[in-house]
């Protein structure tokens, strides 16, 4: 059960909704949430003393505004958010929502373990900014998590998040793919817009596509080197680390495929394949300076290797 706190804050947010939502249909629009285009997950800086470093923080973000990015995702895989408290990815989210251009649209990610817990962290990301949340499947029992049991979970999320919510599907660090007929029974879900999908499948992304055609719900690619061939069965864009340092390109990519310049983005996409799978060891560099793919291993102070180092 929810604590009073908690249904206050969902019936508060599902109000602030609720309005935002009939104002968009008097408006004339009546969809979902588009959020297509390209995001660069952002990192969590630290201090020598494995402190989050909110000015470190704050100076990527000013230097990240510069590109024409849709906007940002926080507290994603390369947010390295299972090494924060909950006050801080709060304050995380918060912090970004202040730094960022207006124009730029803030996914933040809420995933824990629970039901309860997800919703609650989802309601308290929506009261700090956040725009959308984006929601990893639970993975500790994932012997458990059949499509039944993940639909459960995702439906009671976006039944009371007062804002709209992007499912996220990351194998390689959760060791659990979100089946396709789960993705589609839940995309018929009002408050669910779309899913990003690091798995790296390109067919399981064109099914999707495919699958969901007829709903209002997008496909987001989560990394830059399956982008093109993302863009190619039906994404709308993609949450890549490696905008983080090739934010130019990244984004030359994106509008090479949108206007149909497949030669020209072929070309580009093969140029951008090493750097986006380079493992470079970081501790607290800029991340303008340093790429870390989110599937290497971390190694900020926060992490059991990071903190040997």
């Amino acid at each position: 059960m929810l604590g009073p706190k908690v249904w206050s804050s969902v019936r508060r947010g599902l109000s602030r909704a609720l309005s935002r939502t009939m104002g968009s249909w008097a408006s004339g629009e009546g969809r979902k949430m588009d959020i297509s285009g390209i995001y660069p997950p952002v990192t969590t800086p630290f201090t020598a003393t494995a402190e989050v470093d909110y000015g470190k923080l704050e100076e990527n973000l000013h230097k990240l505004g510069t590109f024409p990015f849709r906007g940002f995702v926080v507290q994603g895989s390369n947010g390295e958010f299972p090494f924060l408290t909950s006050s801080e990815r709060l304050e995380v989210v918060s912090r970004v929502r202040q730094a960022m251009p207006k124009d730029k649209l803030l996914l933040a990610g809420s995933g824990c373990e629970s039901t309860q817990a997800t919703v609650e962290m989802t309601v308290s990301m929506a009261q700090v900014g956040a725009d959308a949340v984006m929601v990893v499947t639970p993975c500790y029992y994932r012997g458990r998590m059949s499509s039944a049991a993940l639909i459960h979970h995702y439906t009671k999320v976006a039944d009371l998040s007062p804002i709209p919510v992007v499912l996220y599907s990351v194998p390689a660090n959760t060791g659990l793919d979100l089946p396709v007929d789960a993705v589609v029974t839940l995309s018929q879900h009002p408050n669910i817009v779309g899913i990003k999908d690091s798995g790296g499948d390109v067919t399981r992304i064109g099914l999707i596509v495919h699958k969901t055609r007829r709903q209002d719900f997008q496909v987001l690619a989560g990394s830059a080197g399956f982008l093109l061939a993302s863009y190619a069965v039906g994404a709308v864009g993609g949450v890549c680390a490696l905008a983080n340092v090739l934010g130019a390109q990244v984004c030359q990519l994106e509008r090479l495929c949108l206007t149909g310049q497949w030669e020209d983005a072929q070309k580009l996409q093969h140029r951008l394949i090493e750097p986006n799978t380079a493992k470079v060891l970081f501790e607290n560099t800029p991340v303008w300076d340093c790429f870390v793919p989110p599937q290497q291993i971390l190694t900020s102070k926060r992490s059991p290797i990071g903190s040997q180092t």
